[in-house]
Order: C-alpha cells, then structure tokens, then sequence
C-alpha cells in the first residue's frame, strides 16, 4: 500500500518525507509548501470519509479559523484551516481541544470524520457506510479469522 502512495506522489510532482517525527512534524513539512490558502488535514483512518464529507468540513472552516472533526477519544481526526500557517503540532491525547483554542474555531461534526478505526470492531461498526473496497477488506479480514 505505502508503494502505492509513493507512487501517486510522485505523480503529482511530490516526494514522500518519513523522518519518523510523528504526525505533526509530518503535516508541517506537508503545509510549508502551501500558499495561502484552505486546507484540510484528514487522518488515514476514516474510511468511511466521502466528498461531499470532506466539502462539509471545508466549508465549516471560521474565517481565519479552524474547523476541528474530534474522534470520540478527544484525539484529532481532520482540520480544516483557514491558512496552512495556523497549523501547530498539537496531537496526542486531548488534542481536538488544544486546537479548538489555538484560534477561532468550530468543532465539526461530520459523522463520517468523527468515526475512526482503531480496530477491527471499529471497521465492523462502519460496515454499512464502507465503500466497496474497504467492505471487500472486511471480508477477507472476516475469513481469515474463521
């Protein structure tokens, strides 16, 4: 899968950087080459996460703001800024309040961007909102547990 992603990177022009400096240091290096302008920065773990979800959060970003999606755990799943530049290295236990005070902000409840996966339970719950390819994963995960 990581082959995959590299290539479709360097499709577009862009090169993968694993320093190993965990998360934040990685959205970082990712937002200092982006203008001005929205962003959205959506954690891997939402397979359930749609356009038109993704739309949702961008458009519920406050002017010169953040709009945070909160896992149930208070972790982060997705932010939608206003700028790159508002972006601080804020994850971790508790993090969907550190950056709901960094500035103004507005907690998005996107169902889809609120509901993460953890573990197979979490992929099991979701089943119904799954896209084809992540619900034929599920089953071949099903099978071999048999």
């Amino acid at each position: 899968m990581l082959a995959d992603v590299v290539v479709a990177a360097e499709e577009v022009g862009r090169t993968i950087v694993a320093e190993g400096r965990g998360q934040g240091a990685a959205v970082e290096a990712a937002l200092s080459d982006v203008q001005e302008t929205p962003v959205l920065v959506v954690n891997a773990d939402l397979p359930a996460a749609t356009p038109r979800d993704l739309l949702a959060l961008l458009g519920s970003i406050p002017p010169e703001g953040i709009a945070v999606a909160a896992a149930p755990d208070g972790t982060t799943n997705a932010l939608g800024l206003a700028a790159p530049g508002l972006f601080e290295p804020l994850y971790g236990p508790g993090s969907a309040e550190r950056f709901l005070a960094l500035a103004p902000s507005r907690l998005a409840e996107i169902p889809n961007l609120t509901d993460d996966v953890d573990a197979l339970s979490d992929l099991e719950r979701l089943d119904g909102r799954l896209g084809a390819r992540t619900r034929a994963a599920l089953e071949s995960l099903r099978f071999a547990a048999r």
